[in-house]
């Protein structure tokens, strides 16, 4: 099932064919590294780059009679080979080329990812730009709580992708470590010039202290922060879903020609796109939990890990690429309608400038608790619909002990929007910088 969602890109990565070819390239970087001390003939090692191969039928053909994949490949490798074959995983054990290969995969796979995360960050920014005041409802609670921009919003998601990309950075730098040092780590029978010269030929570094494997804590580094990137996506997506809400359609996720809502009626444009971000951000914050539980084997090694990562490896990531690319179209098509936002912002009677009442009449003497009780008395009203129009200003303007304080011109100045977007050039700086 996982197939739907995958790049072309991520695909190939975790296809079998990229597998064993990171699995070779392991193999005869240690050979090269046993050349160097002299323990593989010159021409030995110039036949097993040359002509060193594996048949990917064959491989599965093999491990159905040994049960050991990594026996299949070598024997596979083997038979591509001569003499020199006897060569091939000198002094290695299984984990250090499993290992040391899925380091490399996940290290790639981050890279996919993180360039899609820069993709992402460059449609947020120009959305964040193109709406930068673009006035709408500030909600907290679900309720109308004070004006804010639609730039804003973008803004926000531009900058905690930026985190994400952080994270993204450091796991992937904390993930490219391998082990080339033999059953429980302890180089018994490899030569510890011979991890150190394949890893650093393979762009890893080395496990300071490993047991027969890489220590999963690195692994459970990388899927956190896909989870928390996935986490990310979904805030957004759950964002987009309650915006294209019927009641309030501000906001539109792309519904493209000749598109069909509903199999029963016409006339839906559903957030299927967000809806299907939120959904499968659920799955990676469960791979994320699954890789901690690999954190924790027996002694020196377990094969507890080791099927969940044959899963969480590939799924994970392919998930979060898939999302990525998902976001990133939906947010670029993604349609704001302006006016419905004026409308929305308008059906609450003028009760979101109550906090600029309040402060004018502090600022004339009264206490915040008296303030707060004469502006909250006529808030009520207008919720419940009651007194002469309905409108927050306009019960204001017709309450005698309000007016006591505050004349109509300077009531009629705290339902100016002015004062709700004056800083929002100064929140871009913060985030975009002086461009």
């Amino acid at each position: 099932m996982i197939e739907r969602y995958s790049t072309p890109e991520m695909a190939e990565l975790w296809g079998e064919q990229k597998k064993f070819a990171k699995w070779l390239d392991v193999e005869i970087a240690a050979c090269e590294a046993w050349a160097r001390l002299g323990k593989i003939p010159a021409k030995d090692l110039k036949k097993i780059v040359k002509k060193a191969d594996f048949d990917v039928k064959r491989i599965n053909e093999i491990e159905k009679s040994v049960k050991h994949d990594v026996i299949a490949f070598l024997t596979s490798v083997s038979e591509s080979l001569g003499g020199e074959s006897r060569f091939i995983h000198m002094g290695l054990t299984s984990s250090d080329v499993l290992d040391t290969a899925f380091a490399l995969q996940l290290r790639d796979a981050a890279a996919i990812i993180i360039r899609r995360v820069k993709a992402l960050r460059t449609v947020l920014k120009r959305r964040a730009q193109q709406h930068k005041e673009t006035v709408m409802m500030g909600r907290s609670h679900g309720i109308h709580a004070e004006p804010t921009t639609m730039g804003l919003k973008f803004a926000m998601w531009y900058d905690e992708m930026g985190r994400g990309l952080a994270r993204l950075e450091a796991a992937r730098k904390v993930i490219s470590y391998g082990k080339i040092s033999g059953a429980v780590g302890t180089f018994s029978s490899v030569d510890p010039r011979v991890e150190r010269y394949a890893l650093k030929r393979l762009g890893l570094k080395a496990e300071p202290v490993a047991t027969q494997i890489v220590q999963r804590d690195r692994h459970a580094q990388f899927f956190g922060a896909l989870a928390i990137l996935a986490a990310s996506m979904e805030k957004i997506a759950v964002e987009i879903r309650h915006l294209q809400r019927t009641e309030v359609l501000e906001a539109e996720e792309p519904f493209t020609k000749g598109q069909k809502g509903s199999s029963a009626m016409p006339h839906k444009r559903n957030p299927i796109l967000s809806e299907n971000l939120t959904g499968l951000a659920r799955l990676v914050r469960g791979y994320a939990g699954t890789s901690l539980e690999n954190v924790a084997l027996w002694h020196e090694r377990d094969i507890s890990h080791s099927s969940v990562e044959r899963v969480i490896g590939p799924d994970a990531t392919t998930l979060v690429d898939f999302m990525l690319v998902r976001i990133t179209g939906m947010l670029k098509g993604l349609v704001v309608y302006p006016q419905n936002m004026r409308r929305n912002m308008e059906s609450s009677h003028g009760l979101v400038f109550s906090q600029r009442v309040l402060l004018k009449l502090t600022d004339k003497g009264l206490t915040r608790e008296a303030a707060y009780a004469l502006v909250q008395r006529n808030a009520m009203n207008v919720w419940k619909g009651a007194g002469k129009g309905g409108d927050f200003k306009t019960l204001l303007l017709n309450d005698a002990e309000v007016r006591e304080s505050l004349s109509a011109a300077e009531i009629e100045a705290c339902f100016d929007l002015g004062p709700y977007i004056k800083n929002v050039s100064y929140i871009f700086k913060r985030v975009f910088g002086k461009s």
